[in-house]
């Protein structure tokens, strides 16, 4: 034991560095994360400050002819600062948020979280300015009307429906077709619609966003108002999903909204619906064969209903199951049936799922006419 002005100092405590392993388990391994990278100068002086005076005091331990030096050399030490956690306060942007420091402490009693873990997570996060901008965009404020907008339809249609999607569609298909067919036969749902939620939502994975899941999600959370309780419960699923698949927090990129992967799956959808198709032990919705496998599950389990029909072009208005869009020239009415509903399960807008109804069919009917020229049967 090392008495410096009266505070005790064990040999362990001077030579101790704390870390912290991204489960959230304590450890004395020597690591600092590269976002610490600024504090480690500070701390090398301090340490390597104490290491001298434990050097000494052995050097005079083994000269006793020596007499030992009474004066202690002018050391800064730290005041009311905790060896066992010196380097895992909440710093950073958030370091004065109280609904950061609410939401850690309901991670830790509800979740089994390591307080300091989280500390050191929310301390490397960033707030998001063009997230919060998206997410605080003034709302439509005027007379909403039981009509589409002319042509709104139309123009929706344009950006999905065209050559580009549907010749990557087929492409897509062709290059994962077992997993696609696996998909198919195990859950039950049609082979096209699969494709085309992907061909919606990434363009067939070229635009699955770049932004980081966490800061997008605590921006979200913490600077936004309209739906910050939605995004705390989705900040709160990523923190399980990451820990539940080993991911580190900092790494999944998506969308502005915190949705991920190919099909962009929320966190909460992730945690319940995706599956690990491929049984490589993780559920990887950046890969292709996961995300065919999950999205063909969340289509299952929300009641998709094989080879059913979709939806059918009617001029009868009056059924309560049939909807308006907004054509160039003039209103379609369209007889949906419940796989529409299951569509709109993943985006609840009758253009979407419209949208997807169309690709889907306009891809089956190239891919299957490819493989007939090709010699194969449909």
């Amino acid at each position: 034991m090392v008495v410096i002005n009266n505070i005790r100092l064990s040999p362990e405590i001077l030579m101790r560095r704390p870390y912290y392993s991204e489960d959230g388990n304590y450890t004395s391994r020597q690591s600092i994360h590269p976002m610490h990278k600024e504090s480690l100068p500070v701390i090398n002086i301090v340490y390597k400050q104490l290491a001298a005076i434990v050097f000494l005091i052995l050097i005079h331990g083994c000269t006793p002819k020596q007499e030992l030096q009474t004066t202690t050399p002018a050391i800064a030490l730290p005041q009311k600062q905790s060896y066992e956690y010196p380097l895992h306060a909440l710093t950073g942007t958030y370091a004065q948020s109280l609904a950061v420091r609410h939401f850690i402490q309901q991670m830790v009693a509800k979740q089994g979280f390591e307080e300091s873990y989280l500390n050191d997570l929310f301390s490397q996060a960033h707030r998001l300015q063009f997230v919060m901008r998206l997410e605080n965009a003034p709302l439509y404020q005027g007379t909403k009307s039981d009509k589409p907008k002319p042509g709104s339809w139309s123009r929706y249609r344009r950006k999905f429906v065209d050559t580009a999607h549907i010749n990557n569609g087929v492409t897509f298909w062709s290059v994962n077709a077992e997993a696609i067919q696996q998909a198919s036969n195990t859950y039950n749902v049609d082979p096209e619609y699969i494709v085309a939620i992907i061909g919606v939502e990434t363009f067939f994975g070229r635009n699955m966003g770049d932004t980081c899941t966490f800061d997008a999600l605590t921006t979200l959370a913490f600077d936004t108002q309209r739906r910050s309780s939605f995004f705390k419960q989705e900040l709160e699923h990523f923190l399980l999903m990451a820990r539940e698949e080993g991911y580190k927090p900092l790494e999944p990129v998506g969308s502005w909204a915190g949705a991920m992967g190919f099909g962009q799956f929320m966190p909460s959808s992730f945690r319940r619906l995706a599956v690990d198709f491929n049984k490589d032990g993780q559920r990887n919705l950046w890969h292709q064969e996961d995300a065919i496998g999950s999205i063909a599950h969340y289509f299952s389990r929300h009641g998709w209903q094989f080879k059913q029909p979709i939806a059918e072009r009617t001029l009868d208005d009056t059924n309560a199951d049939t909807i308006m869009l907004g054509a160039q020239h003039g209103h379609e009415y369209w007889q949906t049936y419940p796989n529409f509903k299951v569509i709109k399960k993943y985006n609840n807008s009758n253009k979407y799922a419209m949208a997807v109804h169309q690709l889907a069919q306009a891809i089956k009917q190239q891919y299957y006419q490819a493989h007939l020229n090709l010699g194969y049967s449909k």
